[in-house]
């Protein structure tokens, strides 16, 4: 048997063959983006995390990454059908993905702001048994979670975070390591410093530099939550 990066479902993503870009249209202006269209994106195994500030291309990396993937990307599967109004970039329809041979990987793709329509989607027209609706917007979350992201996969979320409190955040981050545990490929775009200090995952900043590897230690958000932890005046005080 392979190693886990040997079986990760999906090895890089790249500009296909033959598509022509519009450099001057906005998100392919993001520095982030400008980098996988110039050099693609080799995607890690186990879990790797997206950070960056608002504008930097997380959500629109990882909206490109689920479309190129063949996911719906307001969320959900392959054959998830469900649709709101678009408002993702034609990026994901430009990249090609370079999967590694062989088992067929599951796939799913969580998107925060759009839960509402994927669990309508689920129990109108799937039958899907899940009391979504009935249940609080984490419970809903996390409940999905379970049902959706298990064993060898590819697995995307955009900021999954949202809706979770501090306790249910750390649920999610035992069932990462539950998942890359069971050879699982998970990408997340995040704003979590807590989400990020899963031990042993990839952390991409996204940023006017383009993106880098980066350490959690080193993240701007961490550093940013630490001081208006340690005092919460010195930041209140220049806005109030």
């Amino acid at each position: 048997m392979g190693t886990i990066g040997e079986r990760r479902p999906v090895r890089r993503v790249e500009l296909d063959h033959g598509v022509e870009v519009d450099k001057s249209a906005w998100w392919a202006q993001i520095p982030a983006v400008a980098a996988v269209l110039e050099r693609g994106l080799n995607i890690p195994a186990g879990v790797t995390f997206l950070v960056g500030e608002n504008g930097s291309g997380k959500s629109t990396l990882v909206e490109a990454l689920a479309g190129a993937y063949g996911l719906n990307v307001e969320g959900g599967s392959r054959s998830a059908r469900h649709r709101t109004r678009e408002t993702e970039s034609p990026l994901g329809g430009m990249l090609r993905v370079i999967r590694t041979p062989g088992r067929r990987a599951n796939a799913y793709f969580l998107r925060a702001e759009t839960m509402h329509g994927l669990y309508t989607y689920l129990q109108d027209n799937v039958g899907d048994p899940g009391a979504f609706h009935e249940s609080s917007h984490g419970e809903g979350f996390l409940e999905l979670l379970e049902s959706r992201f298990t064993g060898y996969g590819f697995y995307l979320m955009d900021e999954p975070e949202g809706p979770l409190s501090f306790t249910s955040t750390l649920s999610l981050l035992a069932r990462l390591d539950v998942l890359r545990g069971a050879g699982a490929q998970v990408v997340v775009a995040t704003h979590s410093p807590l989400l990020t200090a899963l031990p042993g995952a990839t952390i991409l900043e996204l940023g006017d530099h383009g993106i880098r590897r980066t350490l959690w230690s080193e993240l701007e958000i961490v550093a940013h939550w630490r001081r208006f932890l340690a005092g919460p005046d010195a930041y209140l005080g220049r806005l109030l």
